[in-house]
């Protein structure tokens, strides 16, 4: 059996290596982009914030509609729809060809996190659901990595549509390994379409999408703009950012396996409020040491760590929340993940535009950290005021219960 939940998680992690990938392998190869087809490269980078805007639709819709069907398939149909949508972006033959595939390239983006993680949080033991949901999320680590330096150097020297070619591979390979280990599951949607809306209605899910969308925008801010803050400012050449860039994957592997062991072992919620704190501070520090090489370095590789630590507990968070919703809910949070991307970068590049220099960034990603931090507060104030209410409840009805048992047993004269 625990042979077959290892092969079960690492098809998650397949599917998470193809995501990653197409996501941030276009960063890298803008300008090659721009230059096949003569455009210019602010237009080039619009295919990037197409990508997310197809997440952001297809994360509910998909799951929506899919969601009376067995995990299993669901996971393979948005597979198939990752594979097909990719290799439409390969052959892509001119600007809005390609702008049109990366909408659809991102629509099953979040349908498969989000029903991942909850297929994910089954097969484990319980005590264990966090860190198995990592385990699907180091995908994309492993394509930060790993996958985006090649699918970079592949579309520089090459021809960057052999990049999404590899992500293709990526997707049959995700698709056979599905096939192959992924146990037939039941399907486990509970209610009506309306019925799974009502959880939005919450205040508790308001309060993750908020610490989701504006907490993570500081990661954004940062990482958005890291190729000019250690070249302009700590003074590096522009060939050594590959290897920066694998820094960070690396902090960002590691700290996502060890934010799903914090989660299992302090809870989601206690875990995202240490995070986005410690995320906080460490941008701020970040912006005082930008000047200075070796410890630009450290603080990249440790914000990478805090930044994907984050991902196993807030995912968890939202599918505790979400009992009877939980596929939808989880598919939400990536939803909101790509808000706080686009957030993060626009707000991150206002100070920049304003002349304060490629550190300033540090500063609106801090406070958005520091905002996500007061929204996990909330929710962990939330959940403590809801369970006295409950607990007086339960104490009122109990003593209610006692004092009927004893007016019964009162002897009569």
């Amino acid at each position: 059996m625990q042979t077959t939940i290892k092969r079960s998680l690492l098809s998650l992690l397949f599917g998470g290596l193809g995501i990653g990938i197409t996501e941030f392998v276009m960063m890298g190869l803008l300008e090659d982009i721009a230059q096949d087809l003569g455009i210019d490269i602010p237009t080039a980078g619009h295919l990037i914030a197409a990508y997310a805007m197809g997440v952001v639709i297809g994360a509910p819709l998909l799951v929506v509609i899919a969601g009376k069907y067995p995990a299993k398939r669901i996971l393979l149909g948005l597979m198939v729809l990752f594979t097909l949508f990719n290799a439409f972006t390969a052959f892509a033959p001119d600007y809005y060809s390609l702008l049109i595939s990366r909408v659809l390239a991102g629509l099953p983006h979040g349908a498969f996190f989000g029903v991942g993680s909850v297929v994910a949080s089954r097969l484990a033991k319980p005590g264990k659901e966090a860190q198995a949901i990592s385990i699907m999320f180091a995908g994309l680590t492993i394509a930060n990595l790993i996958g985006v330096p090649l699918g970079t150097y592949i579309g520089h020297h090459f021809i960057w549509r052999y990049s999404f070619a590899i992500v293709v591979l990526v997707g049959i390979l995700t698709l056979l390994s599905l096939k192959l280990w992924m146990p037939d599951m039941p399907a486990k949607q509970a209610g009506s379409v309306k019925t799974q809306l009502r959880f939005f209605r919450r205040q508790e899910a308001w309060l993750i999408i908020g610490m989701i969308a504006i907490g993570t925008g500081g990661l954004f801010s940062w990482y958005s703009y890291i190729s000019p803050l250690m070249t302009k400012v700590a003074g590096f050449s522009e060939s050594s950012m590959t290897y920066i860039l694998m820094l960070a994957g690396v902090g960002m592997f590691i700290g996502n396996l060890l934010g799903g062991r914090l989660a299992d072992l302090v809870s989601p919620a206690k875990a995202s409020l240490i995070l986005l704190s410690a995320m906080a501070a460490a941008l701020v520090t970040q912006q005082y040491v930008s000047v200075y090489p070796i410890p630009s370095l450290i603080m990249t590789f440790i914000l990478g760590s805090i930044a994907f630590a984050l991902s196993a507990p807030i995912q968890m968070l939202m599918i505790n929340t979400a009992k009877g919703s939980e596929m939808l809910a989880a598919s939400v949070s990536q939803a909101s993940f790509n808000i706080g991307n686009a957030l993060g970068a626009f707000l991150g590049g206002l100070p920049i535009a304003m002349g304060y220099g490629y550190s300033s960034p540090e500063w609106v990603g801090a406070a958005m950290a520091a905002f996500g931090a007061l929204f996990a507060l909330a929710f962990i104030l939330h959940q403590v005021r809801q369970n006295r209410i409950t607990h007086s409840a339960e104490l009122h009805t109990h003593r209610a219960t006692v004092e009927i048992i004893e007016d019964e047993a009162e002897p009569v004269f």
